[in-house]
């Protein structure tokens, strides 16, 4: 990532040299920034306090889509290019923190003071799929769980972010977006030239109280979405005296995190996300989140939460059942060898040598042919790291997920413009993943969402390493839905296999693919 800060804005709609006028003139879909690199697709929102538009673009570079946080103003004004000064260099330090709660930054342009006023500098950021934040509340307040377990990614990224002395800006709904799995994200980096840290604190709240209530309790509210009541006394009102139904707990930390008395008039407020994260742990509930369906590059109708009550993981329930019956095998397996060693002890016919001596007939070099191979059994996943045939890796610190045990969390690929394999960006993006011992793989089992059903994936014991040339291919399957078995035919043991997706499947005018879980089995050496 690099800052730009004697590059200019090329604003290049078929005229050279033309002058946009006034700050908004020129900002319309087709039009293209930065020498032709970004190119305008479709207005998200605005954050009118600091006087910045909120863009999504394409990036004629790298052919990806990208958010663009675009300051506007006159540059003329010194107070207005001293503030997106301040605002860009916030940005800029900011773009070495990853969080899979903010979009991250991917560069920072200003405007040199020779090119005509109008655009005052840009934030960049990676594009965030799914939906906007006043989306999820157009057809009323979500159930209070599901709020809580929504919000819980944008606390943990404002409680990180400040440890790190960083603001992130996290107090306005439209630069915040909700991804296809169900997690609040700030999408619009870029803070106000004066953000403070309470200031993403009380957009905590803010945003808390907008889920369980579809009120804005925080500045000016965006057209057409209603502002916050008070009371008499001119504070706020609770979440919980609009819905009883909701917690007090949730009620009071979103009223606090705001700096309001709560309903017991106790003024002490929530000064850290770390305050409003535990109290989200506490209350969320996880349910089943649908992931994206294909859509075209302008429209994404994902659904990523479900607003009646939460129904049992069907998906758990499987994987436990699937457990106890290999844990059943198992048992079997070992009360039969048992009683067929108690029986050769007692039982001499046809096996006594005439002088007292027993012959066994089952020592080392006298197995039988057609004995069946040792039973498999599942092997701990202890370690993994990102692997992809063009050494940038996708999404490496969310690779944990994938052995973690929770199916409700996931790995995901970047979304890409090319389908995977020659002549593409890429022929395999994937996982590295250890066992706790070297065992023969028997068998892996892949759970993937169902917008990902059609990836293409394939199994390679790794010794050395990982690459496609250098690694031997023992499995492949293309996933389907929930659970994929996958056959593996290992004829020697091995630490580590490579689990690569050979093939994504369309994804918002690109390709991407999702895995939830990877859980291996096999028998000793």
């Amino acid at each position: 990532m690099t800052s730009k800060p004697t590059e200019q804005i090329a604003a290049e709609s078929g005229e050279s040299g033309g002058d946009e006028g006034s700050s908004e003139q020129g900002l319309t879909p087709g039009r293209v920034l930065d020498h032709g690199r970004y190119r305008l697709l479709s207005q998200v929102g605005s954050d009118n306090r600091c006087n910045v538009q909120l863009w999504r673009a394409k990036d004629g570079v790298l052919g990806r889509d990208v958010a663009l946080t675009i300051l506007v103003g006159d540059r003329s004004d010194s107070q207005a290019a001293s503030n997106a000064r301040r605002t860009l260099e916030r940005a800029m330090h900011a773009s070495t923190f990853n969080h899979i709660g903010v979009a991250r930054v991917l560069d920072v342009v200003t405007q040199s003071s020779s090119e005509p006023t109008g655009v005052l500098g840009i934030v960049i950021a990676e594009w965030t799929h799914g939906t906007d934040l006043l989306d999820l509340v157009t057809e009323g307040p979500l159930p209070p769980g599901t709020a809580a377990r929504l919000l819980q990614p944008l606390a943990a990224a404002v409680e990180a972010a400040h440890h790190a002395g960083l603001v992130l800006g996290a107090d306005h709904p439209q630069r915040i977006r909700v991804t296809p799995d169900g997690e609040i994200r700030m999408a619009f980096p870029g803070p106000m030239a004066q953000a403070t840290s309470s200031d993403d604190v009380r957009g905590l709240g803010a945003a808390l109280y907008l889920l369980l209530t579809g009120r804005w309790a925080l500045g000016d509210a965006p057209e057409g979405l209603p502002v916050a009541p008070t009371g008499p006394d001119g504070n706020l009102v609770a979440p919980r005296t609009l819905r009883p139904t909701v917690p007090l707990e949730l009620s009071t930390v979103a009223v606090r995190a705001l700096g309001n008395p709560d309903s017991t008039g106790t003024t002490g407020g929530v000064r850290t996300g770390a305050a409003v994260l535990r109290v989200l742990e506490q209350h969320a509930t996880f349910d089943t989140a649908n992931a994206a369906t294909q859509s075209d590059q302008a429209t994404e109708s994902n659904e990523v939460w479900r607003r009646e009550d939460p129904k049992p993981d069907r998906v758990k329930r499987k994987k436990l059942m699937i457990s106890v019956g290999v844990l059943a095998v198992a048992t079997l397996l070992v009360i039969s060898w048992i009683a067929v060693g108690l029986i050769g002890m007692f039982t001499d016919t046809g096996n006594n040598s005439g002088d007292g001596r027993t012959i066994n007939q089952n020592q080392p070099g006298n197995s039988q042919p057609g004995q069946p191979p040792a039973a498999a059994t599942p092997l701990k996943i202890t370690a993994g790291t990102s692997f992809n045939t063009n050494n940038d890796p996708d999404a490496p610190g969310r690779i944990p997920n994938l052995f973690d045990g929770n199916p409700t969390t996931y790995w995901s690929t970047f979304n890409y413009k090319q389908q995977l394999g020659p002549g593409g960006i890429s022929n395999g993006t994937g996982a590295v993943l250890t066992l706790d011992h070297a065992a023969v793989i028997r068998q892996v089992v892949i759970n993937a969402p169902g917008p990902s059903a059609g990836t293409r994936v394939e199994i390679r014991q790794v010794n050395g390493t990982p690459s496609l040339e250098g690694s031997k291919l023992i499995g492949s399957a293309v996933l389907a839905a929930g659970d994929t078995p996958i056959t593996v035919q290992a004829d020697s043991p091995t630490q580590q296999i490579l689990v690569v997706i050979t093939q994504l499947v369309p994804n918002g005018g690109g390709f991407a693919s999702q895995i939830n879980e990877v859980t291996v089995s096999g028998s000793a050496a």
